[in-house]
């Protein structure tokens, strides 16, 4: 076996060792024996919230588990094959079994940085919104492309969607919208994707075919359930306003009278509702939605981050950028924080984000403040 080979190895071996001590197999085991014996309980869905939660936790450890397992397998499965193809002199078989090997690592690799996502929120289902900047129809598209680009990636990595708001743009794209993304570390993952994104390319809606920057914001807090509490005085601190729905219809939102805006008056923060055609249904949505987004408030005043919670007070513009898309005159995405790039910008507008959200997560995990990058124009 070639010397990189034996390196790429021992690389899994070890990082299959830190997953198996992170989660402390053996006590794994006996805890989702636990949880099978509960699931099968006939009286366990008399109480659906805990119900929810024996589920949510068995299948979060039998993929755990099972990861760990067939990583073990194919790590050993390869293995094998490189020493066959190596006996019978079969370069084919050799080069098949080391590229698998180190596709094995990227996937044990994600697992590790996985393996972090241990606050308080990160297994919790996400909203994700999206807000067009000043500029009109530029940003409204350029809203639109981002918000396409989350959906993207939340389908390939198996996550539900589920729209909440959508208030279309005037020609193009979209003002603003609002997406819950469901499924094990949703919120995980999408935290990293708090701030301005901006884009600079050949304007499609200019006849003179100048180069132009948009900006759009995205704000990311976690779905909370009623089991955490979240003290809001509903007659003094919050405006309830009706509306008839702004959104584009069809597969999205229904075009009601039903409509539901909460403002919270001493923070500013607002949510609105117009996913169902129940006002009462998106009264209680916005209601969630708003003790989601204080309690995020709390989470972020616990980690020192308060100062993302002030995206929504300031303009959408040069200050508070994460990341650039050039798309002219060359191609070029960059994350301003941790110097991840790509030329491959049609793969990150369709979904392709893992890199840029794993170097987020990793530089969160292991310290060290933003990399000094320079900007991309």
């Amino acid at each position: 076996m070639r010397a990189e080979t034996e390196s790429l190895v021992d690389d899994i071996k070890q990082s299959v060792g830190l997953l198996r001590r992170h989660l402390d197999v053996d006590q794994a085991q006996r805890r989702l024996a636990e949880l099978n014996r509960e699931a099968e309980d006939p009286n366990l869905w008399n109480d659906t919230q805990r119900a929810q939660k024996v589920m949510r936790e068995r299948d979060a450890l039998e993929d755990q588990l099972g990861a760990i397992a067939r990583i073990e397998q194919e790590l050993d499965d390869h293995i094998g094959m490189i020493e066959l193809g190596e006996a019978e002199k079969d370069a084919g078989v050799v080069a098949e079994a080391e590229a698998a090997l180190k596709a094995l690592r990227v996937e044990v690799g994600r697992r590790e940085l996985e393996a972090l996502l241990a606050g308080e929120a990160d297994s919790n289902d996400s909203y994700l919104e999206v807000h067009a900047g000043a500029g009109g129809t530029e940003s409204q598209d350029w809203a639109g492309m981002l918000m396409r680009m989350y959906t993207r990636w939340a389908d390939q990595h198996g996550y539900k969607i589920e729209w909440v708001e959508e208030t279309e743009g005037e020609g193009a794209g979209i003002k603003s919208a609002t997406v819950i993304i469901k499924g094990r570390n949703a919120y995980g993952w999408l935290k990293s994707e708090n701030g301005v994104h901006r884009l600079v390319r050949i304007s499609p809606f200019d006849a003179n075919a100048r180069r132009h920057t948009s900006f759009a914001s995205v704000n990311v807090y976690p779905v909370v359930d009623d089991r955490i509490v979240i003290e809001i005085n509903e007659e003094k601190d919050v405006r309830v306003d009706t509306m008839r729905s702004g959104g584009a219809g069809g597969q999205h939102v229904n075009k009601t009278e039903s409509a539901v805006r909460l403002t919270h008056i001493p923070t500013g923060i607002a949510v609105v509702c117009q996913a169902e055609r129940s006002q009462h249904k998106n009264r209680a949505e916005a209601w969630r939605m708003l003790r989601a987004k204080l309690y995020e408030i709390e989470l972020k005043k616990r980690e020192a981050q308060a100062v993302a919670e002030q995206d929504a007070k300031t303009d959408i513009g040069w200050g508070h950028q994460i990341r650039s898309y050039v798309l002219q005159p060359y191609q070029m995405v960059k994350d301003l924080r941790t110097g991840v790039s790509t030329s491959n910008t049609g793969a990150v507008l369709d979904g392709d984000l893992d890199e840029f959200m794993q170097a987020a997560l990793a530089q969160k995990a292991f310290g060290g403040g933003p990399l000094e990058v320079e900007d991309v124009e």
